[in-house]
């Protein structure tokens, strides 16, 4: 595995924990044969993600759309004269896909607003082969993420 260069601004399980970029979470992905390994590491991507506060685990920031619990949390950064940038946390009750949600927060979370709208995240999860490996409740919980996601994209960008 490759190892990371970013940071997590806090504290997995009691230690400080790497987020790997979206390129490195690719590469990872191609030098694991078996998928019983790929699960193991979407596990892992998800201990990466920094504890969501209690406070942030509202009904307004549930996704609508997916089997499990899944929280997101957005925070628009606006510099002066430039694209709204968003942020992300967020949580779920099941391993897997808190793996899932690292991974979407590996795609778009510290991208300006148009970056998001524009990027093609369901290209990605088929290029790890998501499409043919997860249960088709969290495959439209996945695509339930990624349209909130860009959803927070759009109304950033309405405010902006």
């Amino acid at each position: 595995m490759t190892e990371s260069r970013h940071r997590s601004d806090g504290p997995a399980h009691g230690r400080l924990v790497m987020q790997p970029s979206l390129d490195e979470i690719l590469d990872n992905f191609e030098l694991l044969d078996e998928w019983d390994d790929r699960y193991r590491y979407l596990i892992e991507l998800g201990r990466t993600l920094e504890p969501l506060p209690d406070e942030a685990r509202t009904d307004a920031n549930k996704v609508r759309g997916c089997a499990s619990q899944v929280w997101l949390d957005t925070r628009v950064v606006r510099e002066p004269g430039g694209e709204p940038v968003l942020d992300f946390r967020g949580d779920s009750d099941a391993h897997i896909v808190r793996g899932l949600v690292a991974l979407a927060f590996a795609i778009f979370s510290g991208r300006p607003a148009t970056t998001i709208i524009d990027t093609d995240a369901l290209a990605i999860f088929k290029r790890l082969g998501l499409s043919e490996h997860l249960t088709p409740q969290r495959s439209n919980g996945l695509r339930s993420m990624v349209e909130r996601i860009k959803g927070e994209a759009r109304a950033a960008l309405a405010t902006a």
